[in-house]
């Protein structure tokens, strides 16, 4: 079995394959979807980050591919509902980075509040410059939180420890934390608050959706950053607003167009403007951050080639198999239509294959089901169980 490892993937993944017999190949950067065709020519599992795009075309063309991993929190950029009817879960690390990103949210609202970049640039200059004008503390501020997810409820708790007064809005009805206060509308958070900080994630509904109209509404002299997805911003507008003081400044760690590879060229509205910090997508990125995402995907990955595990897949039914498979484990992915397990069982019937132990999950149109065989069956069980006309992947554990 082989797995290819994209975009500089922590090294402990390739450590968690190796220990379990996966011929492991790595690239530091992502590839373009023909590259990615031609490097996925006998590989059985696929990592990436948030570059590289996994499109329908390339699931089409990856006859061997059997699940991929999204080493970060994302997984846009993979064609998900592709993969599933293909049979091909897709395993993330939804929670490993939260801490990562939290602290530089709150390290770039205190830099972009003191207006600490401006003072390092004069210094470096040789300019000394000690007024306190424009320089402000962040406790008692009112923090606006755009999306209540795993990232935006930590930040939630480490801002009010800060002395913060926390407002967010969320499409999804999430539980308040602590002292933060829900909005009804997103207008009604930018009507209030002094700083605005964006953590929704990537669905395709959220492209755009910040632009001139929610510029104008922010509060005058308000700070803004975006963590979160670079499509969702209309960075032309945010320098306008810069160029006219309107937004005292602002933090971005994402573009709609980034570098595939380090070092390569990149161009921004935002570059050159005062109190604007840029930074290259690396709120995730410190290594306990990196290694843990490395570890837990990888591991998931492991679980589900070794065992047919497909816990927390985002696009496949999530069977949790805690134990070892006996003699041979069959797991198969088929059309959600009702009668698909009778039919299995009953090829395993006919042939004397008797089943110790069987688990069935759906999710929208894919069925998935493992099961147990204790005896050695023939080749044409196999063959039987292939040729139904719902299967969508067949694969043996032994």
């Amino acid at each position: 079995m082989k797995a290819l490892l994209l975009e500089n993937i922590h090294h402990l993944a390739e450590s968690v394959f190796n220990a379990s017999g996966i011929e492991v190949d790595t690239r530091v950067g992502a590839l373009d979807e023909d590259e990615l065709i031609e490097a996925l020519e006998g590989v059985d599992l696929l990592g990436v980050r948030s570059t590289t795009l996994v499109t329908p075309r390339v699931i089409e063309a990856a006859n061997h591919l059997t699940a991929i991993g999204c080493f970060c929190i994302g997984t846009n950029q993979v064609a998900l509902e592709d993969a599933g009817r293909a049979g091909i879960p897709v395993f993330n690390a939804p929670f490993s980075n939260t801490r990562s990103v939290v602290e530089l949210v709150i390290a770039e609202i205190i830099l972009l509040a003191r207006r600490l970049t401006e003072k390092d640039r004069e210094l470096h200059a040789g300019v000394w410059n000690k007024e306190a004008t424009g320089s402000h503390e962040i406790r008692g501020r009112k923090l606006g939180i755009v999306g209540y997810g795993n990232i935006g409820s930590q930040l939630s708790v480490v801002a009010e420890m800060l002395g913060m007064d926390v407002y967010f809005y969320d499409i999804d009805d999430r539980l308040a934390l602590g002292n933060a206060t829900r909005c009804a509308s997103l207008e009604e958070l930018l009507d209030v608050c002094e700083c605005v900080t964006l953590h929704v994630d990537g669905r395709p509904g959220n492209a755009g959706f910040f632009g001139a109209p929610q510029f104008a509404r922010m509060r005058p002299r308000a700070l803004f950053l975006n963590l979160s997805r670079g499509f969702v911003v209309d960075y032309d507008a945010l320098r306008v607003h810069l160029d006219q003081g309107h937004i005292a400044g602002a933090a971005i760690d994402v573009f709609p167009n980034e570098p595939r590879t380090r070092g390569g060229d990149f161009a921004s509205p935002l570059q050159n403007v005062p109190n604007v910090i840029l930074t290259p997508h690396v709120g995730g990125s410190t290594e306990e951050a990196q290694q843990d995402i490395g570890r837990f995907v990888a591991a998931k990955l492991r679980d589900f080639v070794r065992l047919g595990t497909t816990t927390l897949s985002v696009n496949c039914p999530e069977l949790t198999l805690a134990h070892a498979p006996g003699e041979h484990r069959l797991t198969y992915f088929h059309d959600n239509i009702p009668g698909v397990l009778a039919k299995v069982n009953n090829i395993l019937a006919e042939h004397g294959a008797n089943i110790d132990g069987q688990l069935l999950g759906t999710r929208r149109d894919i069925g998935y089901v493992v099961t147990d065989v204790s005896l050695d069956y023939a080749p044409a069980v196999v063959a039987a169980i292939q040729a139904l006309p719902e299967t969508v992947r067949l694969r043996l554990i032994d």
